[in-house]
């Protein structure tokens, strides 16, 4: 750990500020620390060796499985070249939006064909599932700190008449599929890198969909990523899927409001979301773009 320490620049992007970038062997890493969850570390380097040249994720260059609150356990992985995703939409022409695009449907058709028998969370470097034991979203809403009304009885009827006509399969979920974790080489508009495993599951195929498209306005995109998945056997209504998918997370993020303004701007759509009684919240359609 002292290695490192000389050398070590916090990464922004996670919200956790236990990632950053080193130097070690004499190329760039990048090394996790697992302070708030020890167990978690070969579960993240477990993942990565799993899916190393399936998906665009760093090779593990070491790691360490057990520590203290005061010396903890760390993964450390090559750091694999590119910006944040987000940086680059925000200056990006319709060309390079859809090259980004049909590649991030791609790793989701990827993520969606590797399959699990249960859904739950993984638990050692062997990667077993232990089953969620949630309950139904009802029982999981009633039970986090959120006054949503009435109207939200309606939201949920809508994603679980959406899920019980999707795809009955269950897959490796990334669970925070979304611009803060994927490069992309800004010349090229090829993505490479998927970051940050930290909270990946089994579960629902469309999950990472659904967070992806969460906050997205850019139809452009939006019908680049959805391409891919046609013919994969998950429906057509892939947008909706993904947002009924995603209501787990995107409560659960709500109740956070007060720590970061992306858990602030899920708290404003859950609320818009039982205003109107419907998933969507006034998020635009999303449809195919030519």
């Amino acid at each position: 750990m002292t290695d490192f320490a000389a050398s070590a620049v916090p990464l922004t992007g996670g919200y956790g500020g236990q990632t950053f970038a080193v130097s070690a062997g004499g190329e760039d890493a990048v090394i996790k620390f697992y302070a708030k969850d020890p167990e978690r570390a070969p579960v993240d380097a477990a993942l990565l060796e799993l899916v190393r040249g399936l998906l665009p994720v760093p090779r593990v260059l070491d790691l360490k499985r057990e520590g203290s609150y005061e010396d903890p356990p760390y993964l450390l992985t090559e750091r694999l070249p590119g910006v944040n995703l987000q940086a680059f939409l925000d200056t990006a022409t319709d060309d390079q939006r859809r090259t980004a695009g049909t590649q991030l449907g791609e790793v989701l058709a990827r993520l969606s064909g590797m399959p699990f028998l249960q859904a739950g969370m993984f638990r050692g470097g062997e990667l077993t599932v232990e089953p969620f034991g949630l309950g139904d979203l009802t029982e999981y809403v009633g039970g986090l700190n959120l006054e949503l009304g009435d109207g939200f009885a309606a939201v949920i009827d809508e994603a679980e008449e959406l899920l019980a006509g999707g795809a009955d399969r269950v897959c490796l979920v990334h669970s925070d599929f979304n611009p803060k974790n994927l490069l992309v080489d800004p010349q090229t508009a090829r993505i490479t890198g998927l970051i940050d495993w930290e909270f990946a599951h089994a579960g629902s195929p469309y999950t990472d969909l659904g967070n992806l498209l969460r906050f997205a306005e850019d139809p452009v995109l939006a019908a680049a990523v959805l391409e891919p998945l046609r013919g994969m056997g998950l429906g057509e209504r892939l947008v909706e899927l993904g947002r009924a998918a995603d209501l787990w997370a995107l409560l659960d993020l709500a109740q956070r409001a007060a720590e970061h303004e992306i858990a602030a701007a899920a708290h404003r759509l859950v609320s818009r979301m039982a205003d109107t009684g419907t998933l969507a919240g006034g998020r635009p359609g999303l449809g195919v773009v030519h």
